[in-house]
């Protein structure tokens, strides 16, 4: 059976898409081979997801947001929903912050985007 699948979201974060770019240009150079940049690419999948998952990791920080819902959908088990308007509050909720106020931050923005996905792997029940 093949391994589990994982989302591959973060592809389109920054560092995703200079990993994709750089992988890109090493295939262009006949560097590497196109299926070892999928295996590369699916190895990023699965790190990042499970770096994000575990308690212990550097996601320390606590977001509230207050807007006007403008969209959502649901589709193959993953929700979007975009938002306009939104006054989005960041709260560091490390222990080691000496005052409340450290590195708490709120900006407000005219659309945010959020992709939710089921966190369970491929197969788990």
């Amino acid at each position: 059976m093949s391994a589990p699948a994982y989302y591959e979201l973060y592809r389109r974060s920054t560092i995703g898409v200079t990993l994709t770019d750089a992988l890109d240009a090493l295939i262009s150079e006949e560097k590497i081979q196109p299926q070892l940049a999928n295996r590369i690419l699916n190895n990023f999948d699965r790190i990042v997801a499970e770096n994000l998952k575990n308690e212990t990791n550097i996601a320390k920080s606590k977001l509230t947001f207050k807007g006007d819902l403008d969209t959502y959908r649901f589709c193959d088990d993953v929700w979007t929903f975009i938002i306009k308007n939104v006054l989005v509050k960041l709260n560091d909720v490390t222990s080691n912050s000496s005052s409340s106020n450290d590195g708490d931050m709120e900006i407000s923005v005219d659309k945010f985007k959020i992709v939710a996905c089921n966190s369970r792997k491929a197969g788990e029940a």
